[in-house]
C-alpha cells in the first residue's frame, strides 16, 4: 500500500508535507507519495481577507480527500476553519514547533529601531493590528505571495537576489512579518531580525502546528491509522483545541484580528487570547488556566476565555465575522 499525501504545491507546503510523509513512512513501514493539489488561495490574488481568509487554502485538499485522490492531507493548522468537515477527521497534530511571529527587516533592524513611516508588509489582519498597536507610526502594507516572494520585498536579506527596487515586487519594504515556524521548516531563519514574544504579538490559533487530516472511516483501522496515532502529540492537541475553541465561540472568521496561545505546564493548561481593532487603536486580552487536561477541558477553557473577551467588548472593537 502506498499512502498518498495531499499537499499544496508551495515550497513551504511541500517541505512540511514531505517531513510529515517521512515520519509516517518511518512509523508505518509503508511507501508514501506526495499528491500536489492546487487550491483557490494559490490561484487567486488580492487581499486574503477579501478572498475569504485562510480557508481558501483548505477546501481543494479536503475535496481531494473525499474524492479519494489522496489518503491524508497535511495542513498548516492555522489555515483550518473551526467548523467540522463531514466525513473528515484531524487524525494527528504532530509536536508543535515555534509559535512566534518573526520580523525580517533590512539592515538587521528590530521593531523598535524601524524609523517612523517604515513600510512593514503582512497579509494577516491579526499581525497588522498588533503591529499598529506596538508602533502606530509604521506604514503597514497588505501583501500576498509565498515566503520567498515576501522576503524578496525587503532589500539585503540573506538569500535575496540583488535586483533593483520594483514597487510591489522587490526591495520596496523595510520589513515583513512571517511565522517563525514556516521559516524554520524551509531553513530561512537567517533572515529573522527579531522574534516577537507573545506579550507583543499573540500568534494565530494553531500557529506552528500541522494538522494531518484523513477520512473518518480510516481513523481506526490499518497501518495508516496506527502511524497517524503515533505522530499525534497530546500536549499540542490540547493547546490547539483550546485556541480554536476561542475562535469558534467568538464566531470569528479566518481573517478576524484574533490571536491565541495555549500551552501545558505541569498539570495545568494555560491560555491567553486577544482581539484587536484592525487599526491597532484598541484591544482586549484575557487569560485563564485549567487542570482539565482533556479535549473537553481544553474546549471549555477556550470558551471561557472567549466569554471574557466578549464581556470586555471584543465584539465592539473588531469585525469578528471577517471571513
Amino acid at each position: 500500500m502506498t499512502v498518498r499525501i495531499g499537499t499544496r504545491a508551495s515550497k513551504l507546503a511541500l517541505t512540511q508535507s514531505q517531513q510529515a510523509a517521512d515520519q509516517l513512512a518511518a512509523v508505518g513501514g509503508f511507501p508514501v507519495e506526495l499528491v500536489r493539489i492546487k487550491t483557490e488561495g494559490d490561484v487567486r490574488t488580492g487581499s486574503l481577507s477579501q478572498m475569504g481568509g485562510t480557508g481558501v487554502f483548505v477546501a481543494a485538499l479536503r475535496d481531494a480527500l473525499l474524492e479519494n485522490e489522496c489518503d491524508v492531507a497535511v495542513h498548516s493548522l492555522k489555515d483550518l476553519p473551526t467548523g467540522s468537515a463531514p466525513g473528515l477527521t484531524i487524525a494527528a497534530t504532530p509536536k508543535r514547533v515555534d509559535v512566534r511571529d518573526a520580523l525580517c527587516a533590512r539592515d538587521g533592524l528590530k521593531l523598535a529601531d524601524l524609523p517612523s513611516g517604515a513600510k512593514v508588509g503582512t497579509g494577516s489582519p491579526r499581525r497588522a493590528a498588533q503591529l499598529r498597536a506596538a508602533r502606530p507610526d509604521l506604514d503597514v502594507v497588505d501583501i500576498r505571495g509565498n515566503v520567498d516572494t515576501r522576503l524578496g520585498r525587503v532589500p539585503g536579506l540573506p538569500g535575496n537576489s540583488v535586483d533593483a527596487l520594483v514597487p510591489g515586487k522587490t526591495g520596496d519594504l523595510d520589513a515583513v512579518v512571517l511565522a517563525a515556524a514556516g521559516l524554520e521548516r524551509i531553513s530561512r531563519l537567517d533572515v529573522v531580525t527579531e522574534f516577537f514574544e507573545t506579550d507583543v504579538m499573540l500568534p494565530a490559533p494553531g500557529q506552528g502546528s500541522l494538522a494531518i487530516e484523513c477520512r473518518t472511516a480510516d481513523v481506526s483501522k490499518g497501518a495508516l491509522a496506527q502511524a497517524l496515532a503515533a505522530l499525534n502529540d497530546e500536549d499540542t492537541r490540547l493547546a490547539v483545541t483550546a485556541e480554536r475553541a476561542v475562535l469558534a465561540r467568538l464566531e470569528a472568521g479566518c481573517a478576524a484580528p484574533v490571536g491565541a496561545y495555549a500551552y501545558r505546564k505541569g498539570s495545568m493548561l494555560y491560555l491567553e487570547a486577544v482581539v484587536c481593532a484592525v487599526d491597532g487603536s484598541k484591544s482586549v486580552r484575557e487569560k485563564k488556566a485549567t487542570d482539565g487536561l482533556t479535549e473537553v477541558g481544553a474546549t471549555l477553557l477556550g470558551i471561557e476565555v472567549a466569554e471574557l473577551l466578549l464581556a470586555a467588548g471584543a465584539g465592539d472593537i473588531a469585525d469578528l465575522a471577517a471571513s
